[in-house]
């Protein structure tokens, strides 16, 4: 099974043994010549399985498409893109990214923001977005990969702000500077087989900073954690 897709601005040929991929990409197909080439093989599918304690309860078509989107994220670097785990909406054309550990409350509080933000939000990716330094600003995109529930859209936004999240009975916010948000940023960044796309990684992380503002929240997920958050984030 084979389809050209849009990832990140770069049409990505996928070469699959299950045809779910494709099923999994519809939105984001694309007709322009391929950027990256994708071609998957039964020894793929046993790295998914044998890196996951549970990838033996997983069916095949799945630990493909997890397949699929590593391979693509182990090229993109070299397209000035990488992956962040995180949650990503678009309030007024501007991209506000939500980071932290899984379990810690990001897809909960982004959702926070849209319930009270109505038709002035939109979710571009609600958990593996890409995003890629492109000139003096730093771009989100939605991916066919957005979580479990399949939050996204087929966009990208110009990120304003990448706030990391940890839970707390009060609701606090305030910037970080580079030595403080380097390792959280870095915990949460997909880091590639490829050495040389690992330092790629590094760079563009570094280049990141210098044109984004990062801030630590501390939440409860309640209503008044978006008011916090949204007010200081959105100046």
């Amino acid at each position: 099974m084979t389809g050209k897709y849009n990832f990140a601005d770069k049409t990505v040929y996928i070469d699959s043994i299950y045809p779910n991929v494709h099923d999994y990409c519809k939105g984001y197909e694309s007709d322009k010549v391929p950027d990256i080439r994708i071609k998957i093989s039964e020894q793929d599918i046993l790295f998914e399985k044998d890196r996951s304690e549970e990838g033996g309860r997983f069916p095949d078509y799945y630990l493909e498409e997890l397949a699929v989107y590593r391979k693509i994220c182990e090229q993109m670097p070299y397209y000035d893109a990488f992956l962040f785990h995180g949650s990503c909406i678009s309030v007024d054309g501007e991209g506000y990214l939500f980071g932290a550990p899984s379990g810690t409350g990001k897809s909960t509080h982004a959702k926070i923001w849209c319930d009270n933000l109505g038709d002035r939000a939109i979710m571009v990716n609600d958990d593996k977005p890409l995003l890629k330094v492109e000139g003096d600003y730093v771009y989100a995109y939605g991916t066919p990969y957005n979580g479990k529930h399949h939050r996204g859209t087929n966009m990208r936004v110009k990120l304003k702000a990448i706030c990391m999240l940890y839970q707390s009975p009060d609701n606090t916010i305030r910037p970080m500077d580079i030595s403080e948000a380097y390792p959280l940023i870095i915990g949460q960044t997909y880091r590639t087989i490829d050495r040389d796309a690992f330092i790629k990684t590094l760079d563009l992380v570094d280049m990141m900073f210098d044109r984004v503002k990062i801030y630590s929240l501390g939440c409860n997920m309640e209503r008044e954690a978006f008011e916090v958050s949204f007010g200081a984030m959105s100046k």
